[in-house]
Parts: C-alpha cells; structure tokens; sequence
C-alpha cells in the first residue's frame, strides 16, 4: 500500500502592496529629474579664471603719414 502524502509547506498569498511600495521608483525618477532640472538651468558656474600673464595695454597704432602705403596681398607687395 502507498504511504499518504506528507505536508512539507503551505503556500499563502503575500499581502498586497501598499501604494509607496508599488510606485516609490517613479517617485524618486521624477523628483531626481526636476532637481536635475533646477541645478542645470538656474545655477551658474564659477566664472572663468583670467590668464596670469599680463595683456598688452594698446595696440600699435596705424601709421599716420599721408599718402599711399604698401599691403600685404597673396601674391606680394601691392602698391
């Protein structure tokens, strides 16, 4: 004669999830994305750092004697 079947377990339904449980993902999704938004279009970086070597104070000045004077063109001197 066969031996009857032994319980080894029992299966139960888990409870239902709670609401933050089910959609806590899309919740910190969306408000990573909104301060990822605010930090990107309303803050302002450090402005930019100005080179230590000193700028000269002028630029050489045209040369302000009258009449025509030589240019530099592709092909040479142009007079």
């Amino acid at each position: 004669m066969a031996k009857a079947p032994t319980v080894i377990g029992v299966l139960t339904e888990p409870p239902a999830l709670t609401w933050w449980k089910v959609n806590r993902h899309k919740v910190f999704g969306v408000t990573g994305l909104l301060i990822g938004y605010v930090v990107g279009t309303h803050l302002h970086g450090a402005p930019e750092q100005q080179p230590d070597t000193p700028r000269p104070g002028h630029t050489t000045p045209a040369p302000t004697t009258p009449g025509e004077h030589a240019t530099r063109t592709a092909h040479g001197l142009a007079a």
